[in-house]
């Protein structure tokens, strides 16, 4: 099951007509990408829960058969919590483990690595924990050298920090878990997993040593298009690379004294006018128009951008059709 009814509430104004599962990586949905790695590990079919702009999900994703999937989905009216969302979906979920993802969430994780894990360890729940190097205010998990879950944080207070490894949100179960879910609201992260605990039933975590990025918040959106265009994560990126490390899409018009400078993508058919610059680390979506003069650097346009003749701008993310105005310096 793929989680994708948050709201991204952290990630407005952006997710006020954009749903957070469909906020664009590499001109790509992070949906798109979440997936693309399903397929690849032998996925082949998904149940996805839709609440914000629950139309824009479908229409893109549809049946799922571009990615050799079937997928289900479940609308909620009113949000009922991670688990509360699967507990719903249950009539598709009984057979076999039951794979959890989210998605909003950039990673490459080795999900048939994972499953071989859980295998081993006979667990009834298996959680994807990650090493960071900062305090995210992510739910923190303490486990034992042999990978059995001893306790939870969730969220914890700055002074609540004694492990580094957080709860990416990426869990296989068995379907015996759906018993101890009821219906209505209910979190995996509140509820859930101190509930298996204190049954003492065989969790374990396994550690993804890879990249993975929550997409919520502004700073880890940017963390997590750097991390595409630099190959930190491997995500499909769109387009032809012209030369290394910059993917230019069909119908993209460059003019010939414009500078790309890598890594940097350019979408179906924008338009780069004379002497623009656009790179390092940018990200122009498909239709966008960059005036002549104009400097990109770090910066993500979704579809439809205009910047105007000698704008320069830097760390900048401008939503779908907004226009630059000419001459305008933004760091």
């Amino acid at each position: 099951m793929v989680l994708a009814a948050g709201a991204g509430t952290r990630l407005r104004p952006l997710t006020y007509e954009t749903p957070k599962p469909m906020m664009p990586v590499v001109n790509r949905p992070v949906l798109l990408h979440v997936l693309d790695n399903l397929a690849r590990h032998g996925v082949r079919e998904v149940v996805m829960n839709l609440h914000v702009h629950p139309e824009q999900v479908r229409r893109y994703c549809g049946d799922g058969s571009r990615w050799g999937l079937k997928i289900h989905y479940s609308e909620e009216k009113t949000l009922l919590g991670t688990a509360g969302a699967v507990k719903k979906a249950e009539k598709w979920l009984k057979d076999g483990p039951i794979l959890i993802m989210s998605g909003d969430g950039v990673s490459d994780v080795d999900l048939t690595a994972l499953y071989e894990y859980h295998r081993k360890k006979r667990s009834f729940a298996t959680m994807v924990t990650k090493a960071v190097d900062a305090k995210f205010p992510f739910g923190i998990t303490l486990s034992a050298p042999s990978g059995r879950i001893k306790g939870f944080v969730e969220k914890p207070s700055w002074g609540q920090f004694f492990s580094n490894q957080v709860n990416t949100g990426v869990y296989l179960f068995e379907p015996g878990v759906l018993k101890l879910i009821p219906k209505g609201f209910y979190d995996f992260g509140h509820d859930v997993w101190p509930k298996l605990l204190k049954l003492k039933k065989p969790i374990h975590a396994w550690e993804w040593k890879g990249y993975w990025c929550d997409v919520g918040s502004i700073p880890e959106y940017r963390n997590a298009q750097h991390a595409a265009l630099d190959g930190t994560v491997k995500v499909q990126i769109p387009g032809t690379e012209l030369r290394p490390r910059v993917w230019v899409e069909e119908g993209a018009r460059i003019a010939s004294t414009a500078e790309l400078k890598p890594p940097c993508v350019i979408g179906k058919d924008a338009l780069i006018g004379p002497e623009a610059q656009v790179g390092p680390h940018t990200v122009i979506g498909a239709g966008c128009r960059v005036g002549t003069g104009a400097a990109l650097k770090s910066c993500i346009l979704f579809d439809g951008v205009v910047v105007g003749e000698k704008a320069h701008l830097v760390n900048a993310i401008v939503g779908a059709g907004g226009v630059v105005q000419s001459d305008i310096t933004a760091y």
